[in-house]
């Protein structure tokens, strides 16, 4: 697939600044693959598209405050947006301006804390160290929430540390938010407990590489960071017998259904931890998910690979297309589709 295959024009007025005011108020577009028919929605309904013994599989990630604002002892401003955590309080970071930050500084945060900014590493980033190895703790003190580039803002607001993050987030180590997630409310829960849809749950920490742009000619080129998962036992168990009762297993993101697909062997759901770079762009035959709900994607993402893969290119540039004309909302903070 060539790049250009992952292009669309979206008018900029459509990428959502903020959320909708409830969260399951966001508009919903059915995508189904067996009819090739689109059907507009609010999310709140989402229950009425699914059947009982279905199972929706979330990620239980939580959004970490990853990005430090920090000053330099000339004065200069720095930031630091943390990626990964490698113990005893040492991680990989972005620093900007990396150029202007000699390896050996130590920088002040906000909270007074100092941070030494280390050597470069590949692809930009760099080593950074804290005296204390308690970080996450220190983030919630000092750190912002990491919204990304496109929500046009010089500082989060008060709503983003809550509305960033879904209502079930549980295990800290997420630098973006799993979005798909975001609609989720105790009373669509609640609806979908009534109907008989079951819940499991799986985790990835959700990298900065997975929100990288495709930068090859060719889509599989590219090459996806590894980040972390964990797919528990009893979830490997309830999917195995959901699908063994007939159900469906419903993915609640891309980020559930690279975990899933990467831990699906022999026939069945594997339990596991550990890391996965797990790249799905068409052709690709999904063995693991029945049905997709996910945001609408940035061009040229592996995200939007991963969709075209399982909902069919043609019908899902229809999609795209359709939500446009319709003005739905885009990205993060955005509406949402549900393919069946």
């Amino acid at each position: 697939m060539d790049i250009s295959e992952l292009d669309y024009e979206l008018p900029p007025e459509l990428i959502a600044q903020h959320p909708c005011e409830r969260r399951d108020e966001s508009r919903l577009l059915i995508v189904d693959r067996a009819s090739g028919t689109l059907k507009q929605d609010v999310y709140r309904n989402v229950g009425d598209y699914l059947h009982p013994g279905d199972c929706l599989v979330l990620n239980m990630t939580k959004v970490i405050r990853a990005r430090l604002r920090a000053t330099k002892p000339s004065g200069g401003h720095v930031e630091v947006f943390l990626l990964h955590d490698r113990g005893a309080g040492v991680w990989d970071a972005l620093v900007r301006p990396s150029a202007k930050v000699p390896p050996g500084t130590r920088v002040c945060l906000r909270s007074g804390i100092e941070v030494s900014i280390g050597e470069k590493l590949p692809e930009g980033r760099r080593c950074v160290r804290f005296d204390q190895p308690e970080v996450l703790r220190l983030l919630e003190e000092a750190g912002e929430v990491p919204l990304p580039p496109y929500i046009h803002r010089h500082r989060e607001e008060t709503a983003d540390a809550i509305r960033y993050q879904t209502i079930y987030a549980a295990s800290p180590g997420a630098v973006a938010a799993p979005t798909a997630g975001l609609h989720f409310t105790d009373e669509v829960f609640a609806d979908l407990d009534r109907r008989g849809v079951a819940r499991a749950s799986l985790t990835l920490h959700v990298g900065y590489g997975t929100f990288s742009p495709v930068r090859t000619d060719r889509v599989e080129a590219h090459v996806l960071e590894a980040e972390e998962f964990v797919l528990p036992e009893v979830t490997a168990a309830r999917l195995n017998e959901t699908r063994a009762h007939g159900g469906r297993v419903i993915a609640v993101g891309t980020t559930s259904t690279r975990v899933l697909e990467f831990q699906f062997r022999n026939g069945a759901y594997q339990s596991g931890r550990g890391l996965t770079g797990i790249y799905i762009y068409p052709p690709y035959t999904f063995r693991a998910v029945d049905a997709l709900q996910t945001n609408f994607h940035l061009p040229r993402s592996s995200l939007l690979a991963l969709v075209y893969a399982f909902g069919g290119a043609d019908l899902i540039r229809e999609a795209y297309r359709y939500a446009i004309r319709e003005e739905f909302r885009f990205y993060s903070y955005g509406d949402v589709m549900l393919i069946l």
